[in-house]
């Protein structure tokens, strides 16, 4: 099948300092590409992959797992890894649990973790039915664009395929057990006012990291896609930051380095 325009990977040669962005369950690539353009623009290498099964119909997604979302970003961090000096993990919801997962597994080769509105855990009383459910009914209404910014649209699917979801939950619940093994730099930034992920998942994840070098905070003007809404540019500018903390070579030659 076709990718959906504008949900394209996208991928960028910068410095030595690199950036994996994932994205979110049912999402695409589009709703981090402005991140990753910023940090492109300033001198990093860039790479955002499209997850299996996302990007171009629900149907593809149907057939997919946790394993394919998460062998993908893993495949991508170590391709970073082989011409970079230093690599960060970012994620958007499920992209978070993803970026989390890379943290915890892999030590050292990861610099620092960004995460914004992450997943924990799938809620509600549906969520105990899904394990039935999804041999019942394919989908249920889909979570994309959830925006306050008008005219602010994410591009994914209209549909949540329900094996995709029950694979989700049980995502979720691994990466909860291995949240005590992050212990690299940690920036959350999540709304309080978030339809999809309740603010109860970034602090269960706050209080599981073993991270001593955390920083948390609030996105007041945003919904759940905060890379697309109000606070976006202060997701950009605060994540460069935390990078040029941490390498500090990115502040002195950053712009330098390409763009």
């Amino acid at each position: 099948m076709p990718v959906l325009p504008g949900a394209e990977p996208y991928r960028h040669d910068g410095g030595e300092v690199g950036v994996l962005l994932c994205h979110g369950f049912t999402g695409s690539p589009q709703s981090l590409r402005p991140w990753a353009e910023y940090l492109a623009g300033h001198g990093l290498t860039v790479a955002l992959p499209l997850l299996p099964g996302h990007g171009t119909r629900w149907e593809d997604m149907q057939l997919t797992g946790w394993q394919d979302w998460y062998a993908e970003v893993d495949r991508e961090l170590w391709a970073l890894r082989e011409r970079c000096a230093q690599v960060f993990v970012f994620g958007l919801s499920m992209g978070g649990a993803l970026a989390l997962r890379l943290a915890a597994r892999h030590g050292d080769a990861v610099s620092g973790v960004v995460i914004v509105n992450p997943g924990n855990k799938v809620h509600g009383l549906s969520a105990y039915a899904l394990p039935v459910a999804r041999h019942l009914v394919r989908t249920t209404k889909g979570i994309t664009s959830d925006i306050a910014k008008p005219g602010a649209e994410e591009i994914g699917y209209d549909r949540v395929p329900l094996h995709a979801a029950h694979s989700l939950r049980i995502f979720f619940r691994l990466v909860d057990g291995e949240l005590p093994q992050v212990t690299q730099p940690l920036l959350v930034l999540h709304s309080p006012q978030d339809h999809v992920v309740p603010p109860a998942d970034s602090a269960r994840i706050l209080s599981r990291v073993s991270s001593t070098d955390v920083t948390e905070l609030l996105l007041e003007q945003s919904y759940h896609v905060a890379t697309l809404d109000h606070d976006a540019d202060r997701i950009f500018e605060e994540s460069l930051a935390f990078i040029g903390r941490l390498a500090p070579s990115v502040g002195k030659e950053g712009t330098a380095a390409g763009g």
